[in-house]
């Protein structure tokens, strides 16, 4: 998420929230009836007048229009052509693109997009209903629909709105309505999550402060930036609406090859003087990524993959952002680097106003701690500082399955040994890592690149290139890469057998943490992001590979009660995975002051199961393999439970 520079804005703003405008809105910024609308217009349009009266006289317009006249305008912009024209010369390279998710980051709502259930199905949150139908092939929303079964409080009154556009394919599916006049666009508050193919409250797929108040969420100041090609929200302040432009939704071959219209114009000038081969020739008006030196290719893949410092001058919101494929990033849209702030003084209004915003982002040490910003590790990496990699070392669009987007043979350690040759040589990789060569202790990201990143409710890898190190990990609260495979050994293990193969000093571990596992540590005491990464690791197989057992069900017990929604969530999926618990009920959306406390009940079904742990100290497992209730209570009681507000 990139901060602003304005005078409206306060300094930042995120998802589309404008600093205190949406004070005293219920939770997802979406109250009953009508207020919805107008809640969002206050903040959309700052002070340019638009309130409750003027969106409800919008009402009779909305329900004689279907979605399609509250989308945003696609096509037109100057110079860009959309990548039907792609199409038609680059056959394999269009098909590629067609099959990934980032074409699908952003997509109308369709039969064949939507994979949602929206028939007939009622939903309630807070004080507010809504009911999904389908409409031919076209998506609704009915808030405040009356006589809902269960539903708290009275019904508000009754609006209808169609869903014109949703976001995401892979993990979730996010979805928008009007907001009135214009095509603004504001997100349902409930998203769809494909694994377990139900509605769940948007708010509980954040790791966000269970308490806070979410501001309404506007696609036009937000997904619009990373998640179209070209785009441009086209605020008419005067009017009270929006008049948003994109080249394309999601992000197609413009979003990294620049503007084609030169290009297609000149192959088709060619084409009529009977000329030959034309795919082949170099053009300069287009922008191949893969012959940029490694810092441009990377900024290509950066400009939406990392955390920008937006300036008021830059005049993104009338025009679109003047970076194209092949500048210089940084000249418009700079990296914010949370290390050597004082060369970047456009930060430090901000940090004066909202001294904690940069930990909603990175670790204490500066590294990147949310996903979808993979630059802002990369660019702290040696391999990119002193070396040549970049995105396109790993990572193809064309070459590649659409999960992880991986080239050819970068599966395994060929990412790494492309440059460093001599680990290609399996006695002299066993030698470093000492671990089989053929194990995942011997794969180089393993160590080098650990799930130390959170997102989308699940562990990503870090794009920081780094070595474990326990004094530095500790210093960051960030889990030890090492430790997130032996989740069952204590710090001082791993320090100790870091310093017999590398030939290092020990490392200065506290006392209580000295002894006991990561896993319990985190689980325990950590605060909420700690909580959900090792809720993730308890489920991720090489770490289940590595320990084995089901002494993790004791601990995703006492997550499964986490009072932030996201935790219980993966906690949840990762429980599923453990021997005996596949079919266990459970409900991560219904808070646990409504709900049974789970750790016990699970620990009374793994007690009674067929394997039982053995005494470990660093797990708090005594005699028979039984909880240490005393020591894990001590721990649990200091659990840190500060705020945590991750910005994915």
């Amino acid at each position: 998420m990139p901060f602003h520079r304005g005078e409206n804005s306060g300094g930042f703003e995120e998802k589309g929230r404008v600093e205190g405008k949406t004070k005293g809105a219920r939770a997802w910024g979406l109250p009953r009836g009508l207020e919805v609308l107008a809640l969002a217009c206050l903040g959309l349009f700052l002070a340019s007048g638009c309130h409750k009266r003027e969106v409800a006289d919008s009402k009779p317009e909305i329900l004689a229009k279907s979605s399609e006249a509250f989308l945003p305008d696609r096509g037109g912009r100057p110079g860009y052509v959309s990548s039907k024209e792609c199409q038609e010369c680059h056959k394999e390279q269009y098909s590629s693109w067609h099959n990934s998710y980032h074409r699908t980051m952003t997509q109308l709502a369709t039969p064949e997009t939507v994979k949602a259930d929206f028939n007939e199905l009622h939903l309630a949150l807070r004080e507010e209903t809504f009911l999904l139908s389908r409409r031919g092939a076209e998506f609704w929303v009915r808030i405040g629909e009356a006589g809902v079964a269960g539903a708290p409080g009275s019904p508000g009154e009754v609006i209808d709105l169609p869903v014109g556009l949703l976001t995401g394919s892979h993990y979730m599916q996010v979805f928008w309505m009007p907001a009135g006049a214009g095509n603004a666009q504001i997100g349902f508050p409930f998203t769809w999550l494909l694994p377990e193919g139900r509605w769940v409250p948007r708010n509980d797929t954040f790791l966000r402060e269970p308490q806070e108040e979410a501001p309404p969420e506007l696609w036009n100041m937000t997904c619009i930036r990373c998640h179209t090609t070209a785009g441009a929200p086209r605020p008419d302040k005067a009017a009270g609406v929006y008049r948003t432009a994109v080249a394309e939704l999601g992000i197609a071959c413009e979003a990294c090859h620049g503007p084609g219209e030169a290009h297609v114009r000149k192959q088709r000038e060619r084409k009529a003087g009977a000329v030959s081969d034309l795919t082949k020739a170099i053009d300069p008006t287009v922008v191949n990524p893969e012959r940029l030196t490694a810092h441009r290719a990377s900024e290509v893949c950066g400009f939406c993959h990392s955390m920008k410092w937006f300036d008021a001058h830059e005049g993104w919101e009338p025009n679109g952002f003047r970076f194209h494929p092949g500048d210089d990033l940084n000249a418009t849209t700079p990296v914010i680097r949370a290390g050597g702030l004082d060369q970047q003084p456009w930060l430090r209004d901000v940090m004066a106003k909202h001294p904690e915003i940069l930990g909603d982002f990175f670790w204490p040490d500066g590294m990147i701690r949310v996903s979808g910003r993979e630059f802002n590790g990369l660019v702290e990496s040696p391999c990119y500082q002193r070396g040549e990699m970049s995105c396109l070392s790993c990572h193809s669009m064309h070459e590649s399955q659409p999960v992880y987007q991986l080239r050819r043979n970068r599966e395994d350690n060929q990412g790494c040994t492309q440059c460093h040759p001599r680990y290609k040589d399996a006695p002299a990789l066993a030698a470093h890592s000492h671990h089989p060569a053929d194990s995942v202790g011997s794969l180089c990201y393993n160590c080098h690149m650990p799930h130390a990143t959170y997102g989308v409710l699940r562990g990503i890898r870090s794009h920081q290139v780094s070595s474990p190190d326990v004094s530095s990990d500790l210093k960051a609260g960030r889990p030890n890469a090492c430790s997130l495979c032996h989740l069952d050994q204590s710090l001082a293990w791993v320090d100790r057998r870091l310093g017999e193969w590398y030939q290092r000093k020990p490392g200065e571990i506290p006392a209580p943490q000295k002894d006991v596992s990561v896993v319990a540590w985190y689980a325990l005491r950590g605060d909420a992001g700690q909580r959900a990464l090792m809720a993730w690791h308890l489920g991720w197989a090489p770490a289940k590979e590595t320990v084995g057992g089901t002494w993790l069900a004791a601990y995703l017990a006492q997550l499964l009660d986490d009072p932030y929604a996201a935790v219980r969530c993966v906690a949840g999926r990762s429980l599923a995975q453990v021997a005996g618990f596949s079919s266990f009920m459970y409900d991560f959306v219904m808070p646990p002051d409504r709900r049974p406390p789970m750790r016990e009940t699970v620990w009374r079904l793994w007690e009674q199961g067929p394997q039982r742990p053995s005494e470990s100290a660093a797990l708090l497992l005594g005699e028979n393999g039984r909880i240490a209730k005393e020591l894990w209570e001590t721990l649990l009681k200091q659990r840190d439970n500060r705020r945590v507000h991750l910005r994915e």
